[in-house]
């Protein structure tokens, strides 16, 4: 028998009682901090820990002695501490700071010390002070900073499009609520940028939790006050811009103010934005060359402690938006512009409750209320020349949609078997409404001689309403075999009443960092992930339809009253579904230089499409299409399960932390975009196409993206930029009746390019502290267009408008008292 094991036997106390240290991460309002990471280092050893869902940890030490201690989690700052040991069982509490904009002069950093080994997924984070030091154009805009995260990109319609997938691809939380647009699934919720206190996108092998987007997450949470009194007021001075003469320039004051209601148990947190936009044409005449828009926010977010291990939160979001003449281009005059107006409610409330035992029990109710206006500049049919469009707009609406939300989430206590796993399950019902009362007048298309060659007038009742509900439940184990492996598998199962079906979407992934490589972590998994069922999507067939006349060279008609209309069949429909995989690396150097590699693989299959099923559009109409007094029929657009969706990206980045709040990211990105179903054929969008299979409208196969905020030799100044290259965006071009002319997305806008500078000063003025930037967005004055004429008989084809030259930004930010 080993001799030591004799010896350990015969006296015990040769060797060293190890010593239990236990206790609770939390912040310091007493919210839990579930997976934030522990290191004691002594002198023969260093041991490691993760927190539980209530933020507990267990560390078993090998014996009495001073311990350097490191906790940390994303989002809050790192907490570097020495504690001495001396008992056999000890207990104790740490408390993280959430990250903020550093506004004192402190010497801490928030790039995390080791990996991460409890995310298995492809996640990308964005904290506050990224969004307010990173001069990304239209600083006002919470949408405007998410272009500054690897893997996220603004379409020239401002869309936002992340890992390759439309918008409404993706599942968008506020405060751990759904907030996709009830209408489009949209992100369509406007934020205070100095509410949000950080956000994560997660792509790839989703955890089972998430669901009703494809192509990932992403989940905003805002700041919440603390026993400290905070506030602050930005750009509250408009400005003045020379944009072909002096006018008032943007304007967007913003208020924010945060603290205790009761120390040490309730908080709160307002956000309070108000936007002035102007925005000038240059390539149209002075007069008709610009429109503006009034915005209103305010985001209040409360927490009330109940009990020590009993936390409520509660808020709620107002938007309101009134925009005259949107839409006006170098193509689209003023007659063919809409006045718009929208409203947006949003409440939420979550109740957190801790059982002893490692229970952890949350169950929230969410209620978002939507409205939207279209109003045209007159009643006369909408004209598409060659040279651009003419006449009025065709719809005049009115849309309300509304989403109410019950979750309820569990953790349970952890158990050990082969490793130690952690349960978590929940539920997630959802009701969706949608109803319209909505005319349409009708649009014409005219040759480059001016000549009549299709009239489209709309039909039928415009006035429709529907909904959905919403069912899910989900299991997922993450087994942590050792320390440093982590294996999560999950199950997730849909349902709605829109299908009626059932979908299980499994879920299997692994994080693992090498005991040789201790700085490293190696990262992937496969998902089986469905979209959202749009209740938009399924009213198509309740809307208007459209008879179209076709004129002769000479002026005649040769076939009038021909329809068009959309069906969805009798037969079952599948719910779209999505096959995700992922591969990554991470590697942490000293310095705080981090590495991260990353490849992604999604394709979809079974996604929601209308096409064109009818076949003989040249024989006498049927009875149903007599009863809608046509004459012929063009198309029956039919809903099926046809569309085709590929996307594939392979990403790295490098990224460092310099003391403070100092930061740089450069990041490559190579992927590439594709579908059978680039267009989505709806009534509002007056195109034809027949071969419907490209690139999509938000593709870019190269971008190099960079940013960073760094210290100068100068005290208290610093200087900021932004760098953003891409392949321009592809275009269809058109005929003069408005098919697509040849392949979809043929075509692309010139290379995109575009630097932004800028410097910063911080100073003490009568007891308050300040910044004062000043900056030039574009600094090369690089034309990166955003409209084409694309009408292949124009004089103009191929002619490009839009995008905005070298333009100087100028932002005083009140920080509060010294």
């Amino acid at each position: 028998m080993d001799k030591i094991a004799i010896l350990a036997m015969l006296c015990p106390c040769v060797l060293p009682a190890q010593i239990l240290l236990q206790g609770r991460i939390l912040t310091p309002n007493a919210d839990p901090i579930a997976g934030a990471r522990l290191r004691a280092t002594a002198a023969t050893a260093t041991i490691a820990a993760t927190a539980g869902p209530q933020g507990r940890f267990s560390l078993s030490l090998p014996g009495t002695a001073t311990y350097e201690m490191v906790i940390e989690r994303e989002g809050y700052y790192p907490l570097q501490t020495q504690i001495d040991v001396t008992g056999s069982s000890e207990e104790i509490t740490f408390t993280l700071v959430p990250v903020r904009e550093l506004r004192e002069s402190l010497d801490v950093t928030t790039n995390p010390l080791t990996v991460d080994i409890d995310s298995t997924a492809a996640r990308r984070t964005l904290d506050d002070r990224q969004i307010i030091n990173v001069p990304y154009p239209n600083t006002n805009d919470f949408r405007s900073a998410l272009r500054i995260v690897p893997g996220v990109i603004r379409d020239n319609r401002g869309g936002l499009h992340i890992n390759g997938a439309g918008e409404e691809q993706i599942l968008y939380t506020l405060n751990s609520f759904q907030v996709n647009d009830p209408l489009s699934g949209r992100f369509d919720t406007r934020l205070n940028v100095e509410s949000v206190h950080n956000v994560e996108i997660t792509g790839g092998n989703l955890p089972a939790e998430f669901g009703k987007g494809s192509a990932g997450a992403l989940a905003v949470r805002t700041h919440i006050g603390d026993n400290q009194l905070r506030y602050s007021a930005t750009n509250f001075m408009p400005g003045f811009e020379n944009r072909k003469g002096w006018i008032v320039g943007d304007w967007a004051p913003r208020l924010t103010f945060a603290g205790p209601l009761r120390k040490g148990r309730a908080w709160f947190s307002n956000s309070l934005d108000l936007q002035y936009v102007q925005t000038v044409i240059r390539d149209l005449p002075k007069g008709q060359d610009r429109y503006s828009s009034m915005r209103y926010g305010n985001l209040l977010h409360t927490q009330l402690n109940l009990g020590r291990s009993h936390i409520l939160h509660a808020g709620f979001l107002a938007n309101l938006w009134n925009a005259p003449r949107t839409g006006l281009t170098a193509l689209d005059p003023l007659e063919t512009t809409i006045d718009r107006r929208t409203r947006q409610w949003f409440f939420h409330i979550r109740d957190h409750v801790s059982i002893e035992g490692g229970f952890v029990a949350e169950i929230g109710f969410a209620s978002n209320r939507t409205f939207g206006r279209e109003i045209p500049q007159g009643p006369n049919l909408l004209a598409f020349t060659p040279e651009g469009k003419r006449g009025n707009f065709f719809v005049d609406g009115i849309r309300h949609g509304a989403r109410d939300q019950i979750l309820w989430n569990n953790y349970l206590p952890s158990f050990t078997k082969l490793g130690t796993h952690q349960w978590k399950t929940g539920v997630d019902w959802n009701r969706v409404q949608y109803n319209q009362n909505v005319h349409r007048t009708g649009y014409e298309n005219y040759s480059d001689a001016g000549r009549l060659v299709t009239r489209t007038l709309f039909a039928g009742a415009g006035t429709l309403e529907r909904s959905n509900h919403e069912f899910a439940a989900y299991l997922q184990d993450s087994w942590r075999i050792k320390p440093r492996l982590l294996i999560e598998t999950g199950i997730r199962a849909d349902w709605d009443s829109l299908l009626r079906i059932w979908s299980p979407a499994p879920r299997l992934a692994m994080a693992w960092s090498p005991t040789s490589l201790p700085n490293t972590k190696l990262y992937g998994g496969i998902s089986r992930i469905f979209d959202a069922s749009s209740v938009r999507l399924f009213t198509r067939q309740m809307d208007q339809y459209t008879l179209t006349t076709y004129f002769a060279p000479e002026g005649h008609a040769t076939r009038t009253n021909a329809l068009s209309i959309f069906s969805i069949p009798g037969v079952p429909l599948h719910r779209p579904r999505y096959y995700n995989a992922t591969a990554g690396v991470e590697h942490y150097w000293p310095g705080r230089l981090a590495l991260r590699a990353e490849f992604l693989n999604r394709r979809g299959a079974g996604g929601f499409t209308y096409r064109n099923a009818y076949t003989t559009p040249e024989l006498p109409p049927p009875a149903w299409a007599l009863a809608r007094n046509a004459s012929f029929v063009d198309a029956v657009y039919t809903l099926d399960n046809t569309r085709r969706d590929s996307y594939r990206a392979i990403s790295f980045s490098v990224r460092q932390n310099i003391r403070r709040q100092y930061e740089w990211l450069v990041s490559y990105t190579r992927s590439r975009a594709l579908s059978n179903a680039v267009i989505d054929v709806n009534i509002d969008d007056p195109i034809i196409v027949t071969s419907n299979t490209g690139p999509m409208p938000w593709d870019a196969p190269h971008r190099l993206m960079s940013w960073a905020y760094l210290p100068t030799p100068f005290r208290n100044w610093s200087i900021a930029y932004l760098l953003d290259a891409r392949n321009g965006f592809p275009y269809s071009t058109r005929l003069e009746d408005g098919r697509i002319s040849g392949n979809v997305n043929a075509l692309r806008f010139p290379f995109f390019f575009e630097l932004n500078l800028h410097i910063e000063r911080r100073f003490v003025f009568r007891g308050h502290r300040w910044a004062l930037r000043l900056g030039a967005n574009n600094i090369t004055n690089r034309i990166n267009p955003e409209t084409v004429n694309n009408t292949v008989t124009s004089a103009r084809y191929g002619q490009f408008f839009g995008g905005n030259g070298r333009a100087t930004n100028i932002r005083i930010r009140w920080l509060g008292r010294q």
